[in-house]
């Protein structure tokens, strides 16, 4: 059986097209850093809240905390290994809402392969990589705190990287 809708394509006609495709990719990679950059202006800042000491965290154990307000609670982890966005001495220090982005269930913290994990619908977020969503139904990476650590060791959270599950927007 023939086909009559058949386009006969020309060199030409070839050609122009594989131009276009690449000018499409190339325009990708141009918009990729304005794509980083409005991630990076996302960030909310909060007022600044003591959160611990350096010395009262044990590595890989989570520390329960309130950020930025007690409605929202959240954990201080100490990694043992330096991390992106970490802090402290030895760079290992993160924080993260314990809200699940998705629903809102409440995080627990899995030592071994240092996720938290929702019980709800079993969405996994990779603390060591920032709060990276890496299983689940959620649709959006774990809020993570921004830490500062001053000259005594006490460290301090300023602000969110996304928005903290049950709010309508990061502001208090």
């Amino acid at each position: 059986m023939k086909c009559d809708r058949l386009v006969d394509v020309g060199r030409r006609q070839f050609l122009r097209g594989g131009a276009m495709a690449t000018a499409g990719a190339a325009a990708a990679v141009v918009v990729a850093p304005q794509s980083a950059q409005a991630a990076a202006m996302a960030q909310v800042e909060y007022p600044s809240n003591r959160l611990a000491n350096v010395a009262d965290l044990v590595v890989n154990e989570p520390m329960d905390i309130e950020y930025p307000d007690a409605d929202s609670q959240g954990v201080l982890l100490k990694l043992g290994v330096a991390v992106e966005d970490g802090v402290g001495p030895d760079g290992d220090i993160v924080a993260y809402s314990v809200l699940c982005p998705h629903k809102g269930y409440p995080l627990s913290y899995n030592s071994d392969d240092r996720t938290m994990n929702c019980p709800g619908h079993f969405s996994r977020f990779d603390v060591e990589a920032g709060g990276q969503q890496v299983w689940g139904h959620a649709t959006q990476n774990m809020p993570q705190f921004t830490l500062q650590v001053d000259d005594k060791g006490d460290i301090y959270a300023t602000g969110a990287s996304d928005l903290i599950f049950g709010r309508a927007s990061n502001v208090l």
